[in-house]
């Protein structure tokens, strides 16, 4: 099957870029969305109806126009966090989440209801800086693994009333930008250039280095290789049992130095998905770019261009201090592949607020 590169709907309604996106727990109906202005966004990819029914007199005068692609529905939006959102987990029961941002403070959220549940956070125990990444673990997702600015990462037991975290991660030398979770392992990537992996129940910590800083971190299903992405422009799949690099993803025409850009495999583990910082060639009208390789050739399998938004959602003129106009580009900055990488779509959004949802027809 083709790399799917049509978008098959829009999700609108952030007013700021977006920085995280999850879809919903195995089947994945659903689309979490964390923006940069403090809210987080539920949304159903498919459209209510289609915008003009197949018998109505529009679709029948202009036959011959490409039918508009439409909007996702808006179902729920969560407002608690005072700065930015940054990381979005869901539970498996999908009746929880947890996000977390600017705040220092983990949230954990009650899906149907809106509210937070409870807040990891304001002690002196936990964290001092802004929270980067945040997932579930544990049997029943009873804990939560948070990575942050501080160069830690800690761990909190959902269940108990303690605000204490019960484990803290402090081997790191700089700001974790990364963690993953499987079975007693967590799997951290920080900004110092290094993968360290932390067995909780037999007490080690095993390191791996890779150089540059590590900006995301993508496991496996079978969990025996990690996709690391890191700031030298390159997307590395790296064997977790021996610390050897499997494949190297690159191209002479994506860059990737400077800004915090996902990489996740997708199309059941068929390809390596990746943004863009758009430094390189920047976009025509506010575009962005996706980058798809092939995971076990290493070849580049589809260059996807993603515009700023739906027709008629150009992004406004800026004029830079040198009084000429700024060209923006839609720096696409995180990815989610329904079913974790195994389902039929995946989403993408970044500078413009705006989640473009592809997925195969």
């Amino acid at each position: 099957m083709a790399f799917p590169d049509k978008p098959i709907s829009y999700l609108m309604g952030s007013s700021g870029p977006v920085h995280a996106l999850t879809y919903s727990a195995s089947p994945g109906t659903y689309i979490l969305a964390g923006s940069a202005d403090r809210s987080i966004r539920l949304y159903n990819p498919q459209p209510s109806t289609s915008i003009h029914p197949a018998s109505s007199h529009i679709t029948r005068k202009n036959s011959a126009t490409p039918p508009a692609v439409p909007e996702g529905r808006l179902i729920q939006t969560y407002s608690a966090h005072g700065y930015e959102v940054l990381s979005l987990s869901v539970a498996s029961d999908n009746a929880r989440f947890a996000s977390s941002g600017g705040d220092r403070s983990v949230f954990l959220w009650d899906v149907a209801s809106a509210q937070t549940l409870r807040r990891f956070g304001g002690t002196q125990q936990s964290h001092s800086a802004r929270i980067n990444c945040v997932c579930f673990a544990g049997e029943d997702d009873s804990l939560l693994i948070s990575g942050s600015l501080d160069a830690s990462v800690r761990i909190w037991d959902v269940k108990s009333n303690s605000l204490k975290p019960i484990q803290v991660l402090t081997e790191a030398r700089d700001s974790i930008s990364a963690v993953a979770v499987r079975g007693p392992e967590i799997v951290s990537g920080s900004v110092d250039g290094r993968v360290r992996t932390y067995d909780v129940r037999m007490g080690r910590c095993l390191t791996d280095v890779i150089g540059p800083s590590v900006t995301s971190l993508c496991l496996t299903r079978d969990g025996k290789a990690v996709l690391v992405g890191s700031l030298d422009s390159k997307v590395r799949l790296m064997d977790r049992e021996s610390g050897g690099c499997l494949k190297t993803y690159s191209d002479p025409e994506w860059k990737n130095e400077d800004l915090r850009v996902q990489s996740i495999l997708g199309g059941k583990e068929q390809y390596v998905l990746v943004g863009d910082e758009m430094t390189g060639t920047p976009g025509r009208n506010g575009e962005g770019r996706i980058w798809a390789w092939d995971v076990l050739s290493g070849e580049l399998k589809a260059k996807v261009t993603v515009p700023w938004g739906p027709a008629g959602h150009e992004p406004k003129k800026s004029i830079g201090k040198d009084g000429k106009l700024k060209e923006r580009s839609n720096v696409l900055s995180c990815f989610a592949w329904r079913d974790n990488g195994f389902g039929d779509q995946y989403c993408v959004s970044g500078t413009s607020g705006i989640v473009t949802v592809f997925g195969y027809h």
